[in-house]
């Protein structure tokens, strides 16, 4: 089976790579960060082009030309709106909605312990555990930035659409550092603007800075142990 599966950042990918047997860069302009992996007898293709519905679409229209795959995933760090999902779970979206439409999730049936509901796709990073409450309130699991973009472009394109996703920040927890500041048009962070809130604020942000690093990496990890049992690779 050959999948192509789109995340915002290249250390999403940790986990996978980690398990994966062979490994090289794909070389895709216009795509970000592609490396072609091996994952047991399957061809996976690894995009990472920055936060956003405009850098995973072009990620995503970058890798098709040369890369047809059976269908298209989206993964990567997403943040729990139910108090049910602890750190690292793994979301399983039944559906995938934005502020303009819903996409369908082909089903996915797995023993690994998940949680599966609706996963919505908004246009900032959800910091706050009041707005958190508000998007709980209809209907959702779970918020990201990119799985409504690779919905769309599945269904474009007319290929089953999977999104996994595993929990960065829980649904009572307010992040102070600010990213929302931080995050450029192009999708990326900048480093210095996020430094420089945390550096105002040492004694608060500093300990959460280190945190939420920890925590994506863990969440990454997550994910690897996720996708090695995979019906769809098995």
């Amino acid at each position: 089976m050959k999948l192509l599966i789109a995340a915002s950042e290249p250390m999403e990918f940790r986990g996978l790579m980690a398990r994966a047997s062979i490994e090289r860069c794909a070389g895709l302009p216009g795509a970000g960060w592609a490396r072609s992996v091996r994952l047991g007898k399957h061809d996976l293709l690894l995009v990472a082009n920055g936060a956003g519905v405009r850098p995973v679409t072009a990620a995503i229209d970058a890798a098709l030309p040369g890369f047809r795959p059976d269908a298209i995933v989206s993964t990567g760090l997403c943040g729990a709106v139910v108090p049910e999902l602890p750190l690292a779970a793994i979301v399983v979206a039944t559906e995938v909605a934005d502020s303009q439409a819903r996409y369908r999730v082909a089903p996915l049936t797995i023993s690994a312990q998940h949680l599966q509901g609706v996963v919505h796709t908004v246009d900032h990073i959800v910091e706050s555990a009041e707005e958190k409450r508000l998007w709980r309130s209809k209907g959702a699991v779970a918020v990201e930035m990119e799985a409504a973009a690779v919905g769309a472009r599945a269904e474009a394109h007319g290929l089953p659409f999977y999104c996994i996703k595993a929990v960065s920040d829980l649904a009572d927890e307010t992040m102070l550092i600010g990213l929302n500041g931080a995050l450029r048009s192009d999708g990326h962070f900048d480093t210095i603007r996020v430094l420089g809130s945390t550096l105002r604020h040492p004694v608060t942000r500093v300990p959460e800075l280190y945190r939420l690093g920890r925590r994506a990496f863990r969440a990454a990890e997550s994910l690897g142990d996720f996708f090695c049992r995979l019906p769809i690779l098995s």
